[in-house]
């Protein structure tokens, strides 16, 4: 399988200790289908810490190893394998996994000068979808839902197919909101305590 998906960020700030390993085990909401062939993985990631990034590098034998780079022997889903990096932007050494489908053998390198540009140009910034993505992951299963699988979107019958969630919404209580139809001001409250570096 090479997948055409493109590169995305999928956590804002640094994921340390329990959210690195909740990161690495996305997509359970997703059809088993692109579980199985890797699809629901390709092309994600994310910072974590230099520790993280040692202890990963000791768990296995790499699959290969080059300056500042190595892959997970043990794949993920298909030809998907986790890729830990070492980079260094702005003249600070920072660390990243990647998902790549190992498939196409630039992957690697291609995710790599894809981290450096985003991180280079937007220190803080994400695109909407990949905004839209993180607070989907960092929501807790009781608050997120479909239809079909209950929860959330089941009180929207106008959007039952569409991922949804429950959220504090201040003065206005408890509200349920279809992901898609968060609105900036929204977005930014609900990562605000993610991009101070907090931990949930």
């Amino acid at each position: 399988m090479t997948t055409d998906q493109p590169f995305r960020k999928t956590f804002p700030g640094v994921a340390t200790g329990k959210k690195m390993f909740e990161l690495l085990n996305p997509g359970a909401d997703l059809p088993i289908e692109q579980r199985i062939d890797g699809t629901a993985y390709a092309g994600a990631w994310f910072e974590i810490t230099q520790a993280d990034y040692a202890f990963m590098l000791d768990i296995l034998p790499p699959l290969f190893m080059r300056t500042g780079m190595f892959g997970m022997s043990e794949f993920k889903a298909g030809n998907v394998t986790s890729v830990f990096f070492g980079i260094t932007i702005h003249g600070r050494r920072r660390w990243f996994h990647g998902f790549c489908d190992m498939s196409d053998r630039f992957a690697p390198d291609r995710m790599r000068a894809a981290i450096i540009a985003f991180e280079w140009h937007a220190f803080d910034s994400m695109t909407r979808a990949e905004k839209l993505e993180a607070i989907w992951i960092l929501t807790p299963d009781d608050f997120k839902g479909t239809a079909e699988g209950g929860d959330a979107a089941a009180s929207i019958p106008h959007q039952r197919d569409e991922r949804a969630i429950i959220f504090d919404h201040g003065e206005h209580g408890t509200v349920t909101r279809p992901l898609d139809d968060l609105t900036d001001n929204e977005i930014a409250d609900l990562l605000r305590p993610f991009t101070k570096g907090e931990q949930r």
